[in-house]
């Protein structure tokens, strides 16, 4: 009786963060998982994310008088990173019950694809007019959030302070360059050539940014096939974060609870689900992007193995002739010995009674049926 290996073993994922990708990964690798990380986004470090979430915490529970937001990236930032923290559900519901501000249609946009409505708008796009509009109406003794894309809220919380208010700053991390464009663009390319399993989102604007180099390499519908076809999970944290991506046309694995454990459970028990074995004769077969497992423990197969195994999984039982076999071969060989090569190999890689023989007609899996 064999052992089973660990449930994710074979798996190819591909994690697009900067942002708590290594407690991400690792939560990963330790399913058995391939982790490649390739941040399609760079977070500037200095930005406290602990004072962030401090400070959501604390308006979640007391509230504020008035949320002023500045900017639509900053905004939808500050929801991902509360998200993360499984704190996304009750900040949207807390701002529900304040008055928002918003400092232009951008800022505006973001907070209603956030479900709530401003109270007010900056049309201008100036921190000016909000700190005129606002002191004009009188906000003495009001707290005021004032939430900020990076550092520097050009004087509005001065001038807040000045007319009575007690506003503070929310402060958001900056979005930046990806810390390695190559390694993005080469992401993309392996993910649309099937080499991962599953790519995992935990940030909008990051979602969006991948996205934008989809577009850029012309290989979104690659990657729609690919989904289609079940040979693809696109993975996000949350709602907010799967929105650039069921706008593009996808329909991305999101867990009950908006935090990375619960993503990572998702995917386990998503890409580690049983209903996707085929049980041979030799154990439970899984065919992964890059490699195939028989009760979870790799095997040693070449990619044409791979792609004739692939082939045969398809459609467990089912014959497949030499041609068959032939076409989905790496290398393009129009020699049917090929074939029959191929299926010799893969054998003597899996040492195991795996593939049978019909004679004259095929190949076929070597299916039984799952035991109780």
């Amino acid at each position: 009786m064999s052992t089973l290996g660990p449930v994710l073993a074979g798996t190819q994922i591909l994690v697009t963060a900067q942002r708590r990708a290594g407690d991400l990964s690792l939560a990963l690798e330790r399913r058995g998982a391939t982790v490649t990380t390739a941040a399609s986004l760079g977070v500037e470090s200095h930005i406290d994310e602990d004072t962030l979430l401090a400070q959501t915490r604390q308006m979640i529970a007391t509230g504020v008088d008035i949320v002023i937001v500045t900017t639509g990236i900053g905004f939808r930032g500050w929801l991902d990173t509360a998200e993360t923290a499984g704190l996304g559900h009750d900040l949207v519901e807390a701002l529900r019950s304040m008055r928002l501000i918003a400092r232009g249609p951008k800022a505006r946009g973001a907070i209603q694809a956030a479900g709530l409505v401003p109270d007010w708008v900056a049309e201008s796009e100036t921190s000016a007019e909000i700190a005129e509009f606002l002191a004009s109406e009188g906000v003495r003794g009001k707290s005021i959030a004032v939430q900020h894309h990076g550092a520097g809220g050009d004087g509005l919380e001065t001038r807040l302070a000045a007319a009575g208010g007690r506003p503070f700053g929310l402060i958001v991390y900056r979005w930046g360059s990806p810390p390695d464009p190559d390694a993005v663009e080469r992401s993309v390319r392996d993910a649309a050539a099937g080499s991962f399993d599953s790519v995992v989102f935990t940030s909008a604007p990051g979602s969006a940014a991948w996205l934008s180099v989809v577009d850029g390499a012309g290989v979104v519908d690659d990657l729609r096939r690919l989904e289609k076809d079940s040979r693809l999970v696109l993975a996000a944290v949350g709602p907010v974060t799967a929105d650039p991506l069921r706008a593009a046309g996808f329909d991305p694995l999101l867990p009950d609870r908006a935090r990375l454990g619960a993503l990572v459970r998702s995917l386990v028990m998503h890409l580690g689900d049983a209903s996707d074995n085929v049980h041979t004769s030799a154990g439970c077969l899984r065919v992964r992007a890059t490699a195939a497992t028989l009760d979870h423990e790799i095997l040693s197969v070449s990619p044409s193995g791979l792609a004739i195994l692939r082939a045969l999984a398809s459609e467990p039982g089912i014959v497949r002739s030499r041609e068959e076999l032939l076409a989905v071969l790496p290398g393009g060989s129009d020699d049917p010995h090929s074939a029959e090569v191929a299926v010799a190999r893969l054998r003597e890689a899996v040492g195991r009674p795996i593939v049978q023989t019909v004679v004259k007609r095929g190949y076929r899996l070597a299916v039984s049926e799952p035991q109780a």
